[in-house]
């Protein structure tokens, strides 16, 4: 791993960045308190090559890694315009489908997840497991020509954007003991699949639901990989995930710093901006700093998982996902502190960051099971759930 990016790198983050910013913040949030979508920003970003760059040339993406989409999310966040699905569409989905879909799966798929015109949901998460995984319930029943798939997912992204959702569950005769799941692909028109937006309290254009699956009747080959492949395919998307969630929390970060800094030179009550008083600049200096050293961790995460090193990058990715999201929480607060009242106003643009901001400790895995993860087994101490 080298600290010094890429001649190709540095092209790709200029341009995504020059892409973000001909949209930006205003543009976002005018999107998600009206309701709307990006999919002006997230088509143009795929026929530009940015939502694949980590998917196989062959089927249409960049041949690059996480490294390479994670730079796309970060920067499109920085601009203030991040895409959520990006951590879920091309980083789950469609790295979960490139290792272990079948070429009928990779051909379906691939293409569409790489130009955009294919966007895939994510569901792992159940009202009556939470951050306990091991007690999925969906279950996968074999029929005489494929499956039936029955469950509820909760807090589902995009869902009313998506043309497929990647379920999590388990096969029938895998109920109890440890979780060995069994991911399959569920067209979201199918018979039996229903979903219900969840209203949430926060200024984003990406909407959170319900799933509800009575009795799907899928093909054989809508299992993707194993059935018996326990968790070694689930958490070949979750590191992904955490890598890509650590991206759209240093994003927002630095578009929060970004305002701060803008406002705090210009901004003068007393005979020096405010920005020239320690009381301003160290705590946006200390901001800066917990950023890039998330970045860090996340690059080393991504650097690690594109290695093929999936047991060392699933320790990094949960740590780079900790520090962003502490640096992402801590970089808006003070942005809306550093701005005063004018932190609180549609105006500037600052106070509708700190919810999202908030989220990124929350999701997609919590601070509080990543700290369990690294007592566990970073530090060796004994399990505590």
């Amino acid at each position: 791993m080298s600290f010094v990016e890429t001649e190709e790198r540095r092209a790709l983050r200029a341009a995504v960045s020059e892409l973000g910013h001909k949209y930006g913040y205003a543009w976002f949030t005018e999107k998600a308190r009206s309701g709307g979508q990006t999919t002006e920003l997230w088509q143009e970003a795929g026929k530009l090559g940015y939502l694949g760059v980590n998917l196989p040339e062959e089927y249409g993406g960049g041949g690059g890694g996480m490294a390479d989409l994670s730079i796309v999310l970060e920067e499109l966040g920085a601009a203030g315009c991040p895409l959520l699905m990006m951590v879920v569409s091309p980083a789950i989905c469609g790295t979960v489908i490139s290792r272990f879909g079948t070429d009928g799966q990779k051909q379906r798929w691939l293409p569409g997840l790489a130009d955009g015109s294919v966007t895939m949901a994510f569901a792992i998460t159940e009202p009556d497991a939470g951050s306990n995984s091991h007690n999925i319930t969906t279950t996968a029943r074999r029929t005489d020509d494929g499956w039936s798939l029955s469950g509820r997912k909760v807090y589902i992204s995009g869902l009313d954007v998506a043309q497929a959702v990647l379920v999590v569950g388990r096969t029938e005769d895998a109920k109890t003991g440890r979780l060995k799941p069994a991911l399959f692909i569920v067209p979201v028109d199918a018979p039996g699949v229903e979903f219900r937006q969840i209203e949430m309290d926060l200024i984003s254009p990406d909407k959170q639901f319900s799933l509800f699956l009575d009795d799907v009747t899928l093909p054989a080959e809508a299992l993707v990989g194993s059935e018996d492949a326990a968790l070694l395919q689930l958490f070949a998307g979750l590191n992904p995930e955490r890598i890509m969630a650590s991206a759209f929390a240093i994003g927002i970060g630095r578009h929060a710093l970004g305002k701060a800094v803008a406002y705090v030179k210009d901004r003068q009550v007393w005979k020096t901006p405010i920005g020239a008083h320690q009381g301003i600049s160290h705590p946006l200096a200390q901001v800066k700093i917990e950023l890039e050293l998330a970045r860090l961790m996340m690059q080393k995460a991504a650097a690690l998982y594109d290695a093929g090193e999936d047991l060392a990058a699933g320790e990094a990715a949960n740590m780079a996902k900790y520090a962003a999201g502490e640096a992402c929480v801590r970089s808006t607060d003070q942005a809306v502190q550093s701005l005063g009242g004018n932190g609180m106003t549609v105006e500037y643009g600052v106070a509708s960051l700190v919810a999202a901001a908030r989220a990124t400790r929350i999701a997609p895995v919590s601070r509080e099971m990543i700290l369990n993860f690294v007592a566990q087994h970073s530090l060796g101490l004994p399990k505590s759930y």
